[in-house]
């Protein structure tokens, strides 16, 4: 297996990307990562570690993307940039995935400008996961598509069922629609046609509420782009909001060290399900090949997770399964 990795993507390049890397060819002798981003800059990090050479390799790609800059522009401008290159060697064959933490638009833009969309697929897709009391579950679409279909909306359901299915082993994962109410006469008349779409599905549970994501009353969340960045965004800031509101708490009370202490490894521990490091990225729905995505401050650990998703979503063909569920 061969992963192509973003050396020059996310906020903390190239030492959380090499590092990441190092680590996930120490624990998968199948591995073989090619670092792709300037050479002078990894060749430098590198001397800094000890590491395989014959399974982490280095493809040279002179230019960066930036974190901020137009997606659409900085894509066709950027031909020898480390996204660009890297999706272009697994178009050509040259590695079986593409990982990375940088701008999720060019990448997004890359992927499907190169790699093109799986036979069927109306729209790929930026699906997320989102912790809930059972785990993390899948919400989708999570930013790429502000506007949906019906259609597009009953593809991602499918195209999430067999991402849940493979890659996080839930059987017959359960799919709602995320509306102001329960109730199938409410919503937009687009969510109401989306509603009855998905009623084709005999996993579908209905509409769902905001207040129904934590409990998982669902495994695969429908929504449009819009609402799927706001839920994610709103979920991403609730573990340094909950951290600031009880060290506020914390202060007032004057609790003893040991008091501090204890409620912070409480703290700590509900959390945990919160650390998007533990699943380190996603790939891209829908698009002719394996195209993860991550967070933009990635840590090593993150990284590493990120190409044990890739690994894990070539081998389970979760493309192939894809096209079948269209079919």
């Amino acid at each position: 297996m061969i992963v192509a990795v973003d050396a020059a993507g996310g906020d903390y390049y190239p030492q959380n990307p090499v590092k990441g890397a190092i680590e996930a060819v120490e624990e998968n002798n199948e591995l073989t990562v090619i670092l792709v981003g300037p050479e002078d800059i990894i060749k430098e990090e590198l001397a800094n570690h000890e590491y395989d050479k014959k399974r982490v390799l280095i493809h040279d790609a002179p230019q960066v993307i930036g974190m901020d800059e137009s997606p659409g522009q900085a894509v066709k401008t950027k031909q020898q940039s480390s996204i660009v290159v890297g999706v272009g060697l697994h178009k050509a064959g040259k590695c079986d995935a593409f990982v990375s933490a940088g701008n999720t638009g060019a990448l997004l833009a890359a992927s499907m400008f190169i790699l093109g969309k799986l036979p069927g697929v109306l729209r790929p897709t930026i699906a997320a996961y989102y912790p809930t009391f059972k785990g993390f579950r899948l919400l989708v679409d999570a930013g790429a598509n502000l506007e949906i279909k019906p259609e597009t909306a009953l593809q991602f359901a499918k195209m999430g069922s067999v991402f849940c299915e493979q890659i996080l082993d839930i059987s017959n994962p359960k799919v709602g629609l995320l509306n102001v109410g329960e109730e199938e006469a409410k919503g937009t008349e687009l969510l109401k046609e989306v509603h009855k779409e998905l009623k084709s599905l005999d996993s579908f549970v209905g509409n769902l509420e905001g207040k129904d994501i934590f409990p998982g009353k669902a495994d695969v969340y429908v929504c449009d782009g819009m609402v799927g960045n706001i839920v994610l965004k709103f979920g991403e800031s609730i573990p340094d909001m909950l951290e600031k509101m009880i060290g506020m708490a914390v202060q007032k009370m004057e609790l003893s060290s040991e008091e501090v202490q204890r409620t912070q490894k409480i703290l700590k521990t509900a959390l945990s399900s919160f650390n998007y490091e533990n699943v380190g990225g996603i790939p891209f729905l829908g698009v002719n090949g394996v195209s993860v995505v991550g967070h933009g401050g990635s840590s090593p650990l993150a990284i590493k997770n990120m190409i044990k998703s890739a690994v894990q979503t070539v081998e389970q063909d979760v493309n192939g399964k894809i096209v079948a569920s269209l079919n």
